[in-house]
């Protein structure tokens, strides 16, 4: 049976949307959290394992301090308090991705709590409180096969690979985001955008969504006007930032469609299909989870000395909310023109074309132009395009050179994209070099004149604009290949005009 959802402007007139979202971050350390196994990505099953991370008895846990380190500088940077004492619990749960049988965590004793993240919304900035940032061990991964779904239901065996379970995990915690209105799924967006551009100027993880090392639940309820805070779902590990967006929004549809035909909200996890935009019910939630927490007893509290996080304070990259700011002002962009770059997620590609020697209006040229048209076109994102900044720049510098005009450059950009090479040897290759010498262009100047008696006659008389026709003729002919500007010249000179 196929339910007809309500409009989101009618809903969001009538409901009010109160969001949260759980950020879950693999930390980019060499090793594990309380082990020494590897932590690369895309190993083969089982093979990044030891005692300690398979929980095998007689097996001692130790900490790695760089993950403490880079959970210190994460709070920092979300502007929290950092506890001068807090330890490590046991979390207590039975699942086949846990071989130890309990994930070490941390309880009601955060290693950063009480901060805040500034975003930016249609022009407008949106303060998300931070509840908590705490430090974890991320869980081994389960892979259903058999099924259609790729879930539990229908499988007919599942497999279960340990190479995840003990990799440093951030768990990044909002405070409930009231007031934001029909903006609320772009406001959801806007946050995990902004923290994942502040995890990677920290350097503390790759945040690849698509890899599962940032991964996010987005928490979404209703409410009329004035009432309490309705039933909240649990839409679990989004893994793309226009998939927060589209779950939130679709939660806010099917709440409403449910409230408004007299059902109440489950409280649940739920699942987010990327086909349809939709989500399906989990597990529920309706009663409380009794994880049995207590202390670990194999690890010695967290006292972070007062005088190196005032260091790791200190040390703190600009936060790139700012770097853009300072970007925009160089760049001599209006906020509309760096919207566009934002939207395109084009900020960083940009800086580093510049970097590499090209004006930043060439280097915005090329990534908001022909390259966002072909990552829309294959619908990818724009970083993985096929070009790199330093190819877009030793292009851009071949068209500076008067190697190459703009048609010529998109052939070559094409060869690019294509895994070719790099523009120079495109150009070479392919013998795409624009041709700038006056005798080998005499020829199709003279063929395009005798050609044209009537535009060469105009031009005698002194109508040099008729060249252009001319001009016209000869690039065709070359292929694209002559120097317009020589063109003209050789052009003028021949009929005996001055331009």
């Amino acid at each position: 049976m196929t339910t007809t959802l309500p409009a989101y402007d009618e809903v969001v007139a009538r409901y009010e949307p109160v969001i949260g979202l759980e950020t879950h971050v693999e930390l980019g350390t060499n090793t594990k959290m309380f082990c020494g196994c590897p932590t690369d990505f895309g190993g083969e099953p089982n093979t990044r394992v030891c005692p300690v991370c398979l929980g095998l008895p007689g097996s001692l846990p130790v900490a790695n301090k760089a993950a403490i380190e880079a959970t210190i500088r994460i709070g920092l940077a979300l502007n929290c308090s950092i506890a001068q004492w807090c330890r490590f619990a046991r979390k207590n749960y039975f699942y086949p991705d846990m071989p130890k049988d309990f994930q070490i965590s941390q309880y009601d004793e955060p290693l950063c709590f009480d901060g805040y993240l500034d975003v930016e919304v249609n022009g407008e900035l949106v303060r998300i409180g931070i509840e908590r940032v705490h430090l974890e061990e991320d869980t081994g991964k389960t892979l259903h096969v058999g099924g259609a779904t790729g879930r539990i239901h229908g499988a007919t065996e599942s497999l279960v690979d340990y190479n995840r379970a003990g990799i440093p995990l951030v768990e990044i915690v909002t405070k409930p985001v009231p007031g934001t209105g029909a903006l609320a799924p772009e406001v959801a967006k806007a946050y995990v955008t902004e923290l994942r551009d502040v995890l990677r100027s920290l350097g503390v993880s790759d945040v690849r969504m698509e890899e599962g090392s940032l991964r996010c639940d987005v928490n979404t309820s209703l409410n009329l006007p004035g009432e309490e805070w309705g039933t909240r779902t649990e839409t679990k590990n989004v893994n793309s930032l226009r998939s927060v967006e589209r779950a939130v929004r679709s939660e806010i549809l099917r709440q409403a469609s449910v409230l408004d035909a007299g059902g109440r909200i489950v409280q649940e996890t739920r699942h987010f299909h990327e086909d349809t935009g939709d989500t399906t019910s989990g597990r529920s939630k309706e009663t409380a989870t009794d994880y049995r927490y207590f202390p670990e007893p194999d690890l010695v509290p967290l006292a972070p000395d007062t005088a190196w996080v005032a260091e790791l304070k200190a040390a703190l990259p600009e936060l790139p909310r700012l770097h853009r700011r300072r970007l925009q002002e160089q760049w001599g962009l209006s906020d509309l023109d760096m919207q566009s770059v934002l939207n395109a997620g084009a900020v960083e590609l940009i800086e580093r074309t510049v970097a590499a020697g090209t004006i930043p209006a060439a280097a915005r040229k090329w990534w908001l132009g022909e390259l966002s048209r072909r990552a829309n076109e294959t619908g990818v994102e724009l970083a993985d395009v096929g070009a790199t900044p330093e190819q877009v720049a030793e292009l851009q510098g071949l068209v500076d050179a008067g190697k190459l005009n703009d048609k010529l450059a998109r052939t070559v950009l094409e060869g690019v994209v294509a895994g070719e090479g790099s523009p120079t040897e495109i150009m070479t290759n392919r013998g795409l070099e624009v041709v700038s010498d006056t005798g080998a262009l005499t020829a199709a100047v003279d063929e395009a004149i005798a050609a044209n008696p009537g535009i060469a006659d105009k031009i005698r008389s002194g109508k040099v604009a008729a060249a252009g026709a001319l001009v016209g003729a000869v690039m065709k002919t070359t292929r694209g290949q002559a120097d317009a500007k020589t063109v003209r010249d050789l052009i003028l000179e021949r009929l005996g005009a001055q331009g």
